[in-house]
Protein backbone atom coordinates (compact mmCIF):
# COMPACT_ATOMS: atom_id res chain seq x y z
CA UNK A 1 0.00 0.00 0.00
CA UNK A 2 1.46 3.53 -1.06
CA UNK A 3 0.49 6.19 1.11
CA UNK A 4 1.30 8.79 -1.88
CA UNK A 5 0.13 6.89 -4.85
CA UNK A 6 -3.75 6.70 -2.99
CA UNK A 7 -3.22 10.93 -2.00
CA UNK A 8 -2.23 11.28 -5.71
CA UNK A 9 -5.10 9.07 -7.41
CA UNK A 10 -7.77 11.29 -5.33
CA UNK A 11 -6.20 14.91 -6.41
CA UNK A 12 -5.95 13.39 -10.17
CA UNK A 13 -10.00 12.75 -10.01
CA UNK A 14 -9.64 16.98 -8.75
CA UNK A 15 -6.94 17.85 -11.75
CA UNK A 16 -7.27 15.61 -14.68
CA UNK A 17 -4.88 17.31 -16.82
CA UNK A 18 -1.85 16.15 -13.98
CA UNK A 19 -0.73 12.71 -14.30
CA UNK A 20 -0.43 10.28 -10.85
CA UNK A 21 3.24 10.21 -11.61
CA UNK A 22 3.23 14.29 -12.32
CA UNK A 23 1.33 14.74 -8.71
CA UNK A 24 3.22 12.12 -6.66
CA UNK A 25 6.65 13.99 -7.95
CA UNK A 26 4.74 17.02 -6.09
CA UNK A 27 3.72 15.51 -2.98
CA UNK A 28 5.61 16.53 -0.02
CA UNK A 29 5.99 14.98 3.78
CA UNK A 30 5.87 17.78 6.11
CA UNK A 31 8.32 18.68 9.15
CA UNK A 32 5.54 18.73 11.31
CA UNK A 33 3.18 15.80 11.97
CA UNK A 34 0.50 18.92 12.84
CA UNK A 35 0.35 19.54 9.05
CA UNK A 36 -0.28 16.20 8.07
CA UNK A 37 0.87 12.78 6.59
CA UNK A 38 1.26 14.27 2.98
CA UNK A 39 1.04 17.89 1.76
CA UNK A 40 0.21 18.98 -2.03
CA UNK A 41 2.11 22.49 -2.77
CA UNK A 42 -0.21 24.63 -5.34
CA UNK A 43 2.49 26.80 -6.65
CA UNK A 44 3.30 24.75 -9.82
CA UNK A 45 -0.28 25.47 -10.78
CA UNK A 46 -0.53 28.53 -10.63
CA UNK A 47 0.33 29.47 -14.36
CA UNK A 48 -1.51 26.89 -15.43
CA UNK A 49 -5.15 27.63 -13.43
CA UNK A 50 -3.57 31.75 -13.64
CA UNK A 51 -4.82 31.62 -9.85
CA UNK A 52 -3.01 32.31 -6.77
CA UNK A 53 -1.49 29.23 -5.16
CA UNK A 54 -3.70 30.02 -1.87
CA UNK A 55 -6.77 29.64 -3.80
CA UNK A 56 -5.50 26.97 -5.69
CA UNK A 57 -5.01 24.99 -2.54
CA UNK A 58 -8.73 26.27 -0.89
CA UNK A 59 -10.57 25.08 -4.11
CA UNK A 60 -8.69 22.25 -4.46
CA UNK A 61 -9.37 20.42 -1.01
CA UNK A 62 -12.95 21.03 -1.60
CA UNK A 63 -13.18 19.27 -4.71
CA UNK A 64 -11.28 16.33 -3.30
CA UNK A 65 -12.85 13.19 -1.76
CA UNK A 66 -12.41 12.91 1.71
CA UNK A 67 -14.06 9.97 2.79
CA UNK A 68 -11.25 7.64 2.77
CA UNK A 69 -9.07 10.20 4.94
CA UNK A 70 -9.05 11.94 8.64
CA UNK A 71 -9.31 14.92 7.16
CA UNK A 72 -7.97 17.25 4.19
CA UNK A 73 -7.69 21.19 4.82
CA UNK A 74 -5.75 23.82 3.16
CA UNK A 75 -2.79 25.67 4.55
CA UNK A 76 -1.99 28.80 2.76
CA UNK A 77 -0.57 27.10 -0.89
CA UNK A 78 -0.66 23.47 0.51
CA UNK A 79 -3.65 20.95 0.54
CA UNK A 80 -2.55 19.13 3.57
CA UNK A 81 -3.82 15.11 3.90
CA UNK A 82 -4.36 13.60 7.37
CA UNK A 83 -4.59 9.59 6.36
CA UNK A 84 -7.16 7.36 8.36
CA UNK A 85 -4.81 5.85 10.84
CA UNK A 86 -7.06 2.98 11.86
CA UNK A 87 -7.54 1.76 8.38
CA UNK A 88 -3.65 1.90 7.07
CA UNK A 89 -2.35 0.30 10.52
CA UNK A 90 -4.92 -2.61 9.98
CA UNK A 91 -3.74 -2.70 6.73
CA UNK A 92 0.00 -2.40 7.56
CA UNK A 93 -0.13 -5.04 10.20
CA UNK A 94 -2.39 -7.71 8.51
CA UNK A 95 -0.02 -7.39 5.67
CA UNK A 96 2.99 -7.96 8.02
CA UNK A 97 1.47 -10.96 9.60
CA UNK A 98 0.93 -12.34 6.74
CA UNK A 99 4.12 -12.00 5.19
CA UNK A 100 6.36 -12.82 8.13
CA UNK A 101 10.21 -12.18 7.12
CA UNK A 102 9.22 -12.27 3.29
CA UNK A 103 7.42 -8.56 4.13
CA UNK A 104 9.34 -6.47 2.19
CA UNK A 105 10.97 -8.77 -0.24
CA UNK A 106 10.55 -7.38 -3.47
CA UNK A 107 11.51 -9.08 -7.46
CA UNK A 108 13.12 -6.36 -8.99
CA UNK A 109 15.97 -8.67 -9.66
CA UNK A 110 13.65 -11.54 -11.03
CA UNK A 111 16.81 -13.65 -9.84
CA UNK A 112 19.68 -11.81 -12.09
CA UNK A 113 22.95 -12.15 -10.46
CA UNK A 114 25.07 -9.42 -8.61
CA UNK A 115 28.84 -10.34 -8.30
CA UNK A 116 30.14 -8.34 -5.58
CA UNK A 117 33.74 -7.74 -5.19
CA UNK A 118 34.64 -7.36 -1.63
CA UNK A 119 37.38 -7.65 1.64
CA UNK A 120 40.26 -8.83 -0.68
CA UNK A 121 42.77 -9.15 2.05
CA UNK A 122 46.63 -9.23 1.58
CA UNK A 123 47.82 -12.95 2.21
CA UNK A 124 50.35 -13.29 6.02
CA UNK A 125 49.17 -9.88 6.69
CA UNK A 126 46.96 -10.14 9.91
CA UNK A 127 43.18 -9.36 9.14
CA UNK A 128 42.73 -5.83 10.56
CA UNK A 129 39.84 -3.22 11.14
CA UNK A 130 41.12 -1.75 7.79
CA UNK A 131 39.67 -4.95 5.62
CA UNK A 132 36.21 -5.11 8.04
CA UNK A 133 34.85 -2.26 6.16
CA UNK A 134 35.02 -3.83 2.46
CA UNK A 135 34.18 -7.10 4.29
CA UNK A 136 30.73 -6.02 6.11
CA UNK A 137 29.65 -3.59 3.84
CA UNK A 138 30.00 -6.02 0.58
CA UNK A 139 28.06 -8.77 3.20
CA UNK A 140 25.22 -6.30 3.82
CA UNK A 141 24.69 -5.44 -0.18
CA UNK A 142 24.48 -8.97 -1.04
CA UNK A 143 21.62 -9.64 1.52
CA UNK A 144 20.36 -6.17 0.53
CA UNK A 145 20.39 -7.52 -3.41
CA UNK A 146 19.00 -10.57 -2.47
CA UNK A 147 16.28 -9.14 -0.85
CA UNK A 148 15.51 -7.15 -4.12
CA UNK A 149 15.17 -10.90 -5.95
CA UNK A 150 18.71 -10.72 -7.40
CA UNK A 151 21.16 -14.13 -7.07
CA UNK A 152 24.73 -12.45 -4.95
CA UNK A 153 27.83 -14.15 -5.65
CA UNK A 154 30.36 -12.89 -3.06
CA UNK A 155 34.17 -12.88 -4.33
CA UNK A 156 37.10 -12.85 -2.00
CA UNK A 157 39.87 -11.43 -4.20
CA UNK A 158 42.89 -12.08 -2.53
CA UNK A 159 45.63 -10.41 -2.51
CA UNK A 160 48.10 -13.40 -3.42
CA UNK A 161 50.31 -11.96 -5.77
CA UNK A 162 52.84 -9.20 -6.07
CA UNK A 163 55.96 -8.00 -5.24
CA UNK A 164 55.46 -8.18 -1.30
CA UNK A 165 56.11 -11.89 -1.60
CA UNK A 166 59.68 -11.22 -2.48
CA UNK A 167 59.70 -9.46 0.13
CA UNK A 168 58.44 -12.05 2.02
CA UNK A 169 60.26 -14.50 0.95
CA UNK A 170 63.86 -12.69 1.55
CA UNK A 171 62.77 -11.86 4.93
CA UNK A 172 61.70 -15.38 6.11
CA UNK A 173 65.06 -16.86 4.18
CA UNK A 174 67.34 -14.29 6.27
CA UNK A 175 65.50 -14.16 9.96
CA UNK A 176 62.39 -16.70 9.75
CA UNK A 177 61.60 -19.89 11.99
CA UNK A 178 59.56 -22.39 10.41
CA UNK A 179 58.37 -23.65 14.02
CA UNK A 180 57.47 -20.16 14.88
CA UNK A 181 55.40 -19.60 11.43
CA UNK A 182 53.52 -22.87 12.15
CA UNK A 183 52.62 -21.91 15.43
CA UNK A 184 51.76 -18.40 14.87
CA UNK A 185 51.79 -17.52 10.69
CA UNK A 186 50.09 -14.62 10.51
CA UNK A 187 51.90 -12.40 13.31
CA UNK A 188 55.10 -14.53 12.81
CA UNK A 189 54.86 -13.21 8.73
CA UNK A 190 53.97 -9.61 9.91
CA UNK A 191 56.69 -9.10 11.76
CA UNK A 192 58.90 -10.55 8.86
CA UNK A 193 57.06 -8.06 6.60
CA UNK A 194 57.53 -4.99 8.71
CA UNK A 195 61.13 -5.60 9.90
CA UNK A 196 62.17 -5.88 6.25
CA UNK A 197 59.80 -3.23 4.95
CA UNK A 198 61.90 -0.97 7.63
CA UNK A 199 65.71 -2.11 7.04
CA UNK A 200 64.73 -1.85 3.36
CA UNK A 201 65.11 1.63 4.04
CA UNK A 202 68.68 1.91 4.90
CA UNK A 203 69.48 -1.51 2.97
CA UNK A 204 67.96 -0.78 -0.94
CA UNK A 205 69.95 -3.89 -2.36
CA UNK A 206 67.41 -6.00 -0.26
CA UNK A 207 64.20 -4.60 -2.70
CA UNK A 208 66.21 -5.45 -5.24
CA UNK A 209 66.64 -9.14 -4.05
CA UNK A 210 62.63 -8.95 -3.83
CA UNK A 211 62.23 -8.55 -7.24
CA UNK A 212 64.26 -11.16 -8.01
CA UNK A 213 62.55 -13.56 -5.70
CA UNK A 214 59.30 -12.45 -7.25
CA UNK A 215 60.68 -12.96 -10.55
CA UNK A 216 61.45 -16.52 -9.72
CA UNK A 217 58.16 -16.95 -8.16
CA UNK A 218 56.41 -15.58 -11.89
CA UNK A 219 58.53 -18.01 -13.17
CA UNK A 220 57.22 -20.94 -11.32
CA UNK A 221 60.68 -21.89 -9.15
CA UNK A 222 60.09 -24.64 -6.90
CA UNK A 223 61.11 -23.15 -3.96
CA UNK A 224 59.12 -19.65 -4.57
CA UNK A 225 56.42 -21.58 -5.04
CA UNK A 226 56.19 -23.93 -1.97
CA UNK A 227 56.72 -20.91 -0.13
CA UNK A 228 53.80 -18.59 -1.30
CA UNK A 229 51.68 -22.01 -1.21
CA UNK A 230 52.69 -22.34 2.27
CA UNK A 231 51.88 -18.65 3.27
CA UNK A 232 48.50 -18.72 1.22
CA UNK A 233 47.13 -21.75 3.25
CA UNK A 234 47.95 -20.95 6.36
CA UNK A 235 46.42 -17.25 5.99
CA UNK A 236 43.15 -18.70 4.87
CA UNK A 237 43.27 -20.75 7.39
CA UNK A 238 42.84 -17.85 9.69
CA UNK A 239 41.13 -15.29 7.66
CA UNK A 240 38.31 -18.32 7.70
CA UNK A 241 38.21 -18.47 11.31
CA UNK A 242 37.22 -14.68 11.34
CA UNK A 243 34.95 -14.68 8.86
CA UNK A 244 33.42 -17.41 10.65
CA UNK A 245 33.62 -15.12 14.02
CA UNK A 246 32.10 -12.19 11.55
CA UNK A 247 29.07 -14.42 10.12
CA UNK A 248 30.55 -13.90 6.36
CA UNK A 249 31.06 -16.89 3.37
CA UNK A 250 32.33 -16.39 0.14
CA UNK A 251 31.25 -17.93 -3.14
CA UNK A 252 34.93 -17.65 -4.46
CA UNK A 253 38.20 -17.22 -3.29
CA UNK A 254 39.88 -16.62 -6.68
CA UNK A 255 42.42 -13.91 -5.83
CA UNK A 256 45.14 -12.05 -8.12
CA UNK A 257 47.37 -15.43 -8.67
CA UNK A 258 43.71 -17.06 -10.39
CA UNK A 259 44.43 -14.48 -13.30
CA UNK A 260 47.98 -15.15 -14.15
CA UNK A 261 47.15 -16.89 -16.78
CA UNK A 262 44.27 -14.88 -17.88
CA UNK A 263 45.88 -11.82 -18.59
CA UNK A 264 47.23 -12.60 -21.99
CA UNK A 265 44.35 -12.79 -23.98
CA UNK A 266 43.20 -9.39 -22.64
CA UNK A 267 46.21 -7.85 -23.82
CA UNK A 268 45.52 -9.76 -27.19
CA UNK A 269 42.11 -8.29 -27.54
CA UNK A 270 43.66 -5.06 -26.91
CA UNK A 271 45.75 -5.20 -29.97
CA UNK A 272 42.79 -6.82 -32.36
CA UNK A 273 40.98 -3.99 -31.37
CA UNK A 274 44.38 -1.56 -31.87
CA UNK A 275 43.66 0.24 -28.69
CA UNK A 276 47.46 0.01 -27.36
CA UNK A 277 49.74 2.45 -27.77
CA UNK A 278 53.31 2.83 -26.58
CA UNK A 279 54.62 4.96 -24.77
CA UNK A 280 58.41 5.25 -22.99
CA UNK A 281 58.30 1.91 -24.20
CA UNK A 282 55.08 0.51 -22.25
CA UNK A 283 51.65 -0.38 -23.47
CA UNK A 284 48.93 2.12 -22.97
CA UNK A 285 45.24 2.60 -23.65
CA UNK A 286 44.48 6.11 -24.15
CA UNK A 287 41.33 7.12 -22.48
CA UNK A 288 40.88 11.33 -23.24
CA UNK A 289 37.29 10.79 -25.04
CA UNK A 290 36.08 9.60 -21.53
CA UNK A 291 37.70 12.45 -19.36
CA UNK A 292 40.33 10.75 -18.40
CA UNK A 293 43.34 12.33 -18.27
CA UNK A 294 46.18 9.49 -17.42
CA UNK A 295 46.30 6.16 -20.07
CA UNK A 296 45.45 2.83 -18.70
CA UNK A 297 48.78 1.19 -18.11
CA UNK A 298 48.45 -2.57 -19.71
CA UNK A 299 52.19 -3.27 -19.60
CA UNK A 300 55.25 -1.91 -18.67
CA UNK A 301 58.04 -1.59 -20.70
CA UNK A 302 60.16 -4.54 -18.94
CA UNK A 303 56.78 -6.69 -19.99
CA UNK A 304 55.59 -7.06 -16.51
CA UNK A 305 51.20 -6.67 -16.72
CA UNK A 306 49.59 -4.31 -14.21
CA UNK A 307 46.82 -4.36 -11.68
CA UNK A 308 44.29 -2.70 -14.65
CA UNK A 309 45.29 -5.71 -16.74
CA UNK A 310 44.10 -8.31 -14.07
CA UNK A 311 41.20 -6.62 -13.16
CA UNK A 312 40.33 -6.68 -16.62
CA UNK A 313 40.89 -10.37 -17.35
CA UNK A 314 38.45 -10.72 -14.02
CA UNK A 315 36.03 -8.80 -15.40
CA UNK A 316 36.04 -11.05 -18.02
CA UNK A 317 36.13 -14.25 -16.51
CA UNK A 318 33.17 -13.31 -13.79
CA UNK A 319 31.10 -11.73 -16.66
CA UNK A 320 31.19 -15.44 -18.91
CA UNK A 321 31.19 -17.72 -15.50
CA UNK A 322 28.28 -15.34 -13.68
CA UNK A 323 26.45 -13.69 -16.40
CA UNK A 324 25.92 -10.81 -13.96
CA UNK A 325 23.41 -8.04 -14.34
CA UNK A 326 25.77 -5.87 -11.83
CA UNK A 327 29.38 -5.91 -11.11
CA UNK A 328 30.08 -4.04 -7.68
CA UNK A 329 33.78 -3.54 -6.23
CA UNK A 330 33.34 -3.06 -2.65
CA UNK A 331 36.95 -0.87 -2.53
CA UNK A 332 38.42 2.01 -0.27
CA UNK A 333 37.84 5.89 -1.89
CA UNK A 334 41.34 5.83 -3.68
CA UNK A 335 40.96 3.21 -5.70
CA UNK A 336 38.34 5.48 -7.60
CA UNK A 337 40.64 6.32 -10.25
CA UNK A 338 41.94 2.96 -11.04
CA UNK A 339 38.15 2.16 -11.39
CA UNK A 340 37.27 4.82 -13.85
CA UNK A 341 40.03 3.42 -15.96
CA UNK A 342 38.79 -0.28 -16.29
CA UNK A 343 35.07 0.76 -16.73
CA UNK A 344 36.56 3.18 -19.45
CA UNK A 345 38.71 0.36 -21.13
CA UNK A 346 36.06 -2.37 -21.03
CA UNK A 347 33.90 0.16 -23.04
CA UNK A 348 36.57 0.83 -25.50
CA UNK A 349 36.51 -2.80 -26.07
CA UNK A 350 33.31 -2.41 -26.73
CA UNK A 351 31.82 -4.48 -23.44
CA UNK A 352 28.34 -2.52 -22.99
CA UNK A 353 27.98 -4.38 -19.69
CA UNK A 354 31.14 -2.37 -18.47
CA UNK A 355 27.87 -0.27 -17.63
CA UNK A 356 26.86 -2.63 -14.67
CA UNK A 357 30.25 -2.12 -13.04
CA UNK A 358 30.11 0.13 -9.62
CA UNK A 359 32.81 1.01 -7.82
CA UNK A 360 31.27 1.28 -4.10
CA UNK A 361 33.82 3.44 -2.35
CA UNK A 362 34.50 3.73 1.69
CA UNK A 363 36.14 6.14 3.74
CA UNK A 364 38.67 5.36 6.10
CA UNK A 365 39.21 3.84 10.02
CA UNK A 366 41.04 5.85 11.53
CA UNK A 367 42.68 5.26 15.45
CA UNK A 368 42.65 8.61 17.73
CA UNK A 369 42.47 10.12 14.50
CA UNK A 370 45.30 8.62 12.66
CA UNK A 371 45.48 6.62 9.56
CA UNK A 372 46.24 2.53 9.82
CA UNK A 373 48.95 0.99 8.37
CA UNK A 374 50.07 -2.73 8.18
CA UNK A 375 53.25 -1.73 7.04
CA UNK A 376 54.40 0.85 10.02
CA UNK A 377 52.83 -1.86 12.31
CA UNK A 378 50.59 0.71 13.22
CA UNK A 379 46.47 -1.78 13.27
CA UNK A 380 44.25 -2.68 14.85
CA UNK A 381 43.87 -6.30 14.89
CA UNK A 382 40.23 -7.79 14.25
CA UNK A 383 40.60 -10.99 16.48
CA UNK A 384 41.62 -9.38 19.53
CA UNK A 385 38.99 -6.59 19.14
CA UNK A 386 36.04 -9.04 18.33
CA UNK A 387 37.26 -11.33 21.70
CA UNK A 388 37.33 -7.78 23.82
CA UNK A 389 33.87 -6.15 22.54
CA UNK A 390 32.45 -9.82 23.19
CA UNK A 391 33.49 -9.42 26.75
CA UNK A 392 32.35 -5.69 26.81
CA UNK A 393 28.99 -7.39 25.81
CA UNK A 394 28.77 -9.81 28.54
CA UNK A 395 29.81 -7.74 31.28
CA UNK A 396 26.91 -5.35 30.58
CA UNK A 397 24.45 -8.74 29.90
CA UNK A 398 25.76 -9.56 33.64
CA UNK A 399 24.80 -6.28 35.30
CA UNK A 400 21.20 -5.95 33.65
CA UNK A 401 20.29 -9.76 33.44
CA UNK A 402 22.67 -12.06 35.58
CA UNK A 403 20.48 -15.25 35.26
CA UNK A 404 20.33 -15.47 31.04
CA UNK A 405 20.97 -19.02 30.29
CA UNK A 406 22.98 -18.94 26.80
CA UNK A 407 24.57 -15.92 28.13
CA UNK A 408 28.03 -16.29 26.06
CA UNK A 409 26.29 -16.47 22.70
CA UNK A 410 24.39 -13.67 23.32
CA UNK A 411 27.57 -11.67 24.35
CA UNK A 412 29.04 -13.06 20.89
CA UNK A 413 25.81 -12.13 18.91
CA UNK A 414 26.22 -8.36 20.72
CA UNK A 415 29.63 -8.25 20.65
CA UNK A 416 30.20 -8.80 16.92
CA UNK A 417 26.67 -6.72 16.05
CA UNK A 418 28.32 -3.60 17.79
CA UNK A 419 31.28 -3.48 15.71
CA UNK A 420 29.28 -4.45 12.48
CA UNK A 421 25.97 -1.97 13.43
CA UNK A 422 28.46 0.83 13.70
CA UNK A 423 30.58 0.54 10.47
CA UNK A 424 27.52 0.51 8.41
CA UNK A 425 25.50 2.89 10.46
CA UNK A 426 28.14 5.34 9.28
CA UNK A 427 27.37 6.92 5.78
CA UNK A 428 30.18 4.68 4.20
CA UNK A 429 31.67 7.35 2.42
CA UNK A 430 32.53 8.70 5.37
CA UNK A 431 35.39 7.54 7.75
CA UNK A 432 34.94 6.97 11.23
CA UNK A 433 37.59 6.83 14.40
CA UNK A 434 37.60 3.49 16.06
CA UNK A 435 36.01 3.51 19.68
CA UNK A 436 35.02 -0.10 21.01
CA UNK A 437 33.47 1.64 24.10
CA UNK A 438 30.83 3.52 21.77
CA UNK A 439 30.36 0.35 19.70
CA UNK A 440 29.42 -1.91 22.40
CA UNK A 441 27.31 0.77 24.30
CA UNK A 442 23.69 0.14 25.38
CA UNK A 443 22.58 3.24 24.76
CA UNK A 444 22.59 5.14 21.85
CA UNK A 445 22.69 5.18 18.07
CA UNK A 446 24.03 1.42 18.40
CA UNK A 447 23.69 -2.37 17.59
CA UNK A 448 22.94 -3.12 21.11
CA UNK A 449 20.40 -0.77 21.49
CA UNK A 450 18.55 -2.16 18.36
CA UNK A 451 19.03 -5.56 19.47
CA UNK A 452 18.17 -4.98 23.06
CA UNK A 453 14.55 -3.60 21.87
CA UNK A 454 14.01 -6.56 19.84
CA UNK A 455 14.66 -8.69 22.74
CA UNK A 456 12.55 -6.21 24.93
CA UNK A 457 9.80 -6.67 22.49
CA UNK A 458 10.25 -10.54 22.35
CA UNK A 459 10.24 -10.20 26.29
CA UNK A 460 6.10 -8.85 25.81
CA UNK A 461 5.05 -10.88 23.85
CA UNK A 462 6.14 -14.15 25.75
CA UNK A 463 4.43 -12.60 28.91
CA UNK A 464 1.50 -12.19 26.82
CA UNK A 465 1.29 -15.80 25.12
CA UNK A 466 0.51 -13.81 21.88
CA UNK A 467 0.55 -15.31 18.30
CA UNK A 468 -0.89 -12.76 15.87
CA UNK A 469 -3.44 -13.92 13.03
CA UNK A 470 -4.00 -12.22 9.68
CA UNK A 471 -7.81 -11.85 10.99
CA UNK A 472 -7.09 -10.17 13.65
CA UNK A 473 -8.73 -6.79 13.91
CA UNK A 474 -5.74 -4.26 15.02
CA UNK A 475 -6.35 -0.93 14.43
CA UNK A 476 -4.60 1.92 16.45
CA UNK A 477 -4.61 5.51 15.96
CA UNK A 478 -2.71 7.55 18.47
CA UNK A 479 0.15 9.82 17.64
CA UNK A 480 2.80 7.42 19.10
CA UNK A 481 1.95 3.64 17.13
CA UNK A 482 1.56 5.90 13.96
CA UNK A 483 4.98 6.62 13.83
CA UNK A 484 5.98 3.21 14.22
CA UNK A 485 3.11 2.23 11.25
CA UNK A 486 4.90 5.10 8.59
CA UNK A 487 8.50 3.14 9.29
CA UNK A 488 7.01 -0.35 8.92
CA UNK A 489 4.77 1.34 5.68
CA UNK A 490 8.13 2.63 4.76
CA UNK A 491 10.58 -0.65 4.78
CA UNK A 492 10.68 -1.54 1.39
CA UNK A 493 10.94 2.30 -0.33
CA UNK A 494 14.20 2.09 2.75
CA UNK A 495 15.38 -0.95 1.16
CA UNK A 496 15.32 -0.05 -2.22
CA UNK A 497 17.07 3.23 -1.59
CA UNK A 498 19.49 1.25 -0.11
CA UNK A 499 20.25 -1.40 -3.15
CA UNK A 500 20.10 2.19 -5.46
CA UNK A 501 22.32 3.90 -3.28
CA UNK A 502 24.70 1.00 -2.58
CA UNK A 503 24.10 2.41 1.16
CA UNK A 504 23.75 -0.28 4.06
CA UNK A 505 23.67 3.10 6.29
CA UNK A 506 20.30 3.61 5.10
CA UNK A 507 19.18 0.47 6.87
CA UNK A 508 21.08 1.19 10.14
CA UNK A 509 19.37 4.37 10.54
CA UNK A 510 16.69 2.88 9.71
CA UNK A 511 16.77 0.41 12.71
CA UNK A 512 17.89 3.19 15.27
CA UNK A 513 14.60 5.41 14.38
CA UNK A 514 12.22 1.91 14.66
CA UNK A 515 14.30 0.56 17.58
CA UNK A 516 13.97 4.43 19.16
CA UNK A 517 10.14 5.14 17.99
CA UNK A 518 8.83 1.65 19.62
CA UNK A 519 10.60 2.51 22.87
CA UNK A 520 8.79 5.62 23.05
CA UNK A 521 6.07 3.55 22.36
CA UNK A 522 6.70 1.59 25.44
CA UNK A 523 7.35 4.24 27.47
CA UNK A 524 3.72 5.89 27.05
CA UNK A 525 1.46 3.34 26.62
CA UNK A 526 1.23 -0.23 28.83
CA UNK A 527 0.92 -2.57 26.67
CA UNK A 528 0.08 -5.42 28.44
CA UNK A 529 -2.58 -3.81 30.38
CA UNK A 530 -6.33 -5.16 29.97
CA UNK A 531 -7.50 -2.65 27.47
CA UNK A 532 -9.52 -2.52 24.12
CA UNK A 533 -6.43 -2.03 22.04
CA UNK A 534 -4.68 -4.70 24.08
CA UNK A 535 -4.18 -6.88 21.12
CA UNK A 536 -3.67 -4.18 18.59
CA UNK A 537 -0.74 -3.34 20.62
CA UNK A 538 0.84 -6.76 21.03
CA UNK A 539 0.32 -7.10 17.10
CA UNK A 540 2.30 -3.96 16.68
CA UNK A 541 5.02 -4.89 19.14
CA UNK A 542 5.06 -8.24 17.07
CA UNK A 543 5.48 -6.20 13.49
CA UNK A 544 7.97 -3.77 15.14
CA UNK A 545 10.04 -6.89 16.40
CA UNK A 546 9.50 -8.67 12.82
CA UNK A 547 10.88 -5.82 11.00
CA UNK A 548 13.64 -4.61 13.37
CA UNK A 549 14.92 -8.33 13.42
CA UNK A 550 15.15 -8.10 9.28
CA UNK A 551 16.54 -5.02 9.75
CA UNK A 552 19.44 -6.30 11.64
CA UNK A 553 20.01 -9.39 9.08
CA UNK A 554 20.08 -7.45 6.18
CA UNK A 555 23.45 -5.87 7.99
CA UNK A 556 24.33 -9.04 8.96
CA UNK A 557 23.44 -8.69 12.55
CA UNK A 558 21.96 -11.44 14.55
CA UNK A 559 18.79 -10.66 17.17
CA UNK A 560 18.92 -12.27 20.52
CA UNK A 561 15.70 -13.11 21.56
CA UNK A 562 17.10 -12.55 25.15
CA UNK A 563 19.40 -9.99 26.46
Amino acid sequence: MDNKLIVAQKIKAALPDLSVEEITDLLEIPKNAAMGDLAFPAFSLAKLLRKAPQMIASDLAKKIDSSKFEKIEAVGPYVNFFLNKKDISQAVLTEVVAKGDDYASQNLGQGRKVAIDMSSPNIAKPFSIGHLRSTVIGDSLARIFEKMGYQSVKINHLGDWGKQFGMLIVAYKKWGNSEAVTANPINELLKLYVRINAEAQEHPELDEEARDWFRKLEANDPEALELWQWFRDESLVEFNRLYDELGVSFDSYNGEAFYNDKMDEVVELLQEKNLLQESQGAQVVNLEKYGIEHPALIKKSDGATLYITRDLAAALYRKRTYNFAKAIYVVGNEQAAHFKQLKAVLKEMGYDWSDQITHVPFGLVTKEGKKLSTRKGNVILLEPTIAEAIKRAEDQIDSKNPDLANKQAVAHAVGVGAIKFYDLKTDRLNGYDFDLEAMVSFEGETGPYVQYAYARIQSILRKANFTPNTSGNYQLDDAESWEIIRLIQDFPRYISRAAHDFEPSIIAKFAINLAQAFNKYYAHKRILDDSPERNSRLALSYATGLVLKEALRLLGVDAPKEM
